[in-house]
């Protein structure tokens, strides 16, 4: 199911694996130069990424995508072309200056300086944050705090797009991130889909002041089918929340609920499995035999929870197939956890078969290629500073349905 607008612009996406279309990217950019041994781990970041060479990476997986006659839409300038809307700017502001730390004086003097910026400042501000030593504010707050301490915290986590937002269909979810240091993301896709002339009157199925889901736990598994990851990031309540609102509108007729078990690199669903093929998924073997679903189905008044299954064959039933086709990461455990840390299941599948990942995870990407994936293999030695593959750094709008 897709949406076509007067303009000729569509969305929609209802697998994982449609020939892509139309995906949503962050170019890195000086949000990551904010990131310092003393503030990394609390931004998410194992590391201090090369921000230069973290961009030629961008750029060449961009390129990938383009190559495959995909458009790539940049959340920076769709940022910054909603904000020529004052309304835009004016919810952008407030929610930039929400936070607590920040006492009735400092707050009114940021929101007047953002509120003179124009709007390309104003997006790049929003997105890279504001240090004390960078304002004038005077008063008390500013003087008690170091010279360093961030008044409006930068957001190195944009470059995972697709955390902050996922489509459903030909509805967008505008999620609600767990963890702190991202919170703030989803105020800003929540401005973009709101006022970007491009998204005018799209429906939204979910927003950022519910309960916490997180994209990456949300694989579109095939029509009507969602698996939706529950654990650290996305809670028991959001994807009760998640299925009650996307079967009231007719946009799923099964959600799976399968719990992770939590370890550093495996927050969300899409650290662990990822579809490569309409019938073919690739998983992290140390995780896949424990792996459990609930399927979660209405009968259009209340959710009916059916008794957990092991994950693959609740997905094979709740999509009508016999079986689904497993590809495991590495050829050993050793070697499986240390490409699963190296983002080996974390690829984006531009069409059914056709896969990008990271060319590190050398005995993963030889796995798809022997089971009949082809697999356009990019750089991401810095990119994946902030655990993250392919998968999560896009979005994708538009998907082509998948041939039947």
């Amino acid at each position: 199911m897709t949406e076509t607008r007067q303009d000729g612009r569509a969305y929609g996406v209802d697998s994982e694996v449609g020939p892509l279309r139309t995906v949503m990217l962050h170019r890195p950019g000086n949000e990551l130069r904010r990131l310092t041994p003393r503030n990394n781990d609390k931004l998410l970041f194992d590391g201090i990424p090369w921000v230069g060479r973290a961009q030629d990476e961008h750029d060449a997986f961009a390129q990938a995508l383009r190559d495959r006659d995909v458009e790539v839409l940049y959340l920076g300038e769709l940022l910054t072309e909603a904000l020529d809307d004052p309304a835009a700017r004016a919810q952008a502001i407030t929610g930039a200056t929400e936070d607590l730390r920040l006492g009735d004086t400092l707050r009114d003097y940021l929101r007047a300086a953002l509120g003179e910026l124009d709007p390309a400042q104003l997006a790049e501000t929003l997105m890279a944050g504001i240090r004390n030593d960078e304002v004038r504010a005077g008063g008390l707050v500013t003087s008690l705090l170091a010279h360093e301490d961030f008044l409006i915290d930068p957001l190195p986590n944009l470059l995972f797009t697709r955390d902050s937002s996922v489509w459903i269909r030909d509805s967008v979810a505008v999620t609600s991130l767990a963890m702190p240091a991202r919170m703030r993301e989803t105020q800003l896709t929540e401005v973009i889909y709101t006022y970007h002339p491009r998204f005018a009157g799209v429906d939204k199925v979910y927003d950022h002041q519910l309960e916490h889901v997180e994209g990456g736990d949300v694989l579109a598994l095939g029509p009507g089918v969602l698996a939706v990851g529950v654990g650290e990031r996305t809670t028991p309540a959001g994807v009760e929340r998640l299925a009650q609102r996307v079967f009231a509108k007719d946009l799923a007729h099964t959600v799976l609920a399968v719990p992770i078990a939590q370890q550093r690199a495996t927050m969300h669903l899409d650290t662990v499995c990822t579809m490569v093929d309409t019938d073919a998924v690739l998983m992290y073997p140390n995780m896949a035999e424990q792996m459990r679903a609930l399927a979660v189905t209405t009968d259009g008044d209340q959710l009916h929870v059916a008794e957990p299954e092991p994950f693959l064959v609740a997905a094979a039933k709740a999509l009508g197939i016999d079986t689904l086709r497993r590809i495991d990461t590495g050829l050993d455990p050793v070697t499986a956890e240390r490409e699963q840390w190296d983002d080996g299941n974390n690829t984006l599948a531009v069409a059914p078969r056709v896969c990008i990942a990271y060319e590190r995870t050398v005995e993963t990407n030889a796995r798809l290629e022997e089971s009949g994936i082809e697999v356009v293999r990019i750089s991401g030695s810095e990119l994946g500073s902030g655990r993250g593959g392919p998968r999560c750094m896009s979005c994708p709008v538009l998907r082509a349905p998948t041939a039947t």
